[in-house]
């Protein structure tokens, strides 16, 4: 079921740069990104009360290991939406998505080193892959 969802995930960021790219036609990306959170937020929080996520849970019941790496989630994530949204203010978005996808590549590295997963040589050759194919995007 999780590739259904990964796809899913990639179908709705694909939406993010084509919808983004437009909405930001006269708006200031920092408050466009700020309006982009509140409203994922409140879709969130009634995503949970529909699945009922909040029953029985305690924010209590979360350890300090699990707060600080939700905080450092966080962090990162408005970091990258922040500057997601500078990068199609200014640039095309088909260059901007592409390259944000580079991410791929990063966490591939960051996942050997820090969660002991497998770094392949086919996890290698498809790393590469990824990084030519981005230049043959981007240098059309």
């Amino acid at each position: 079921m999780w590739v259904v969802y990964a796809f899913g995930s990639a179908i709705s960021a694909a939406l993010v740069a084509l919808f983004g790219k437009v909405g930001l036609q006269n708006v200031d990306p920092t408050l466009a990104t700020i309006i982009r959170g509140v409203i994922m937020a409140l879709l969130l929080i009634v995503a949970g009360f529909v699945f009922r996520k909040f029953d029985g849970f305690s924010f209590a019941s979360l350890s300090g290991r699990a707060w600080l790496f939700i905080l450092l989630a966080g962090v990162a994530g408005a970091a990258s939406w922040l500057l997601y949204f500078l990068a199609l203010k200014h640039g095309p978005a088909s260059a901007v998505a592409v390259i944000d996808k580079l991410s791929v590549v990063f966490v591939i590295f960051l996942a050997a080193a820090f969660l002991d997963e497998s770094l392949t040589v086919r996890s290698v050759i498809g790393v590469f892959l990824t990084v030519i194919g981005t230049l043959f995007i981007l240098f059309k």
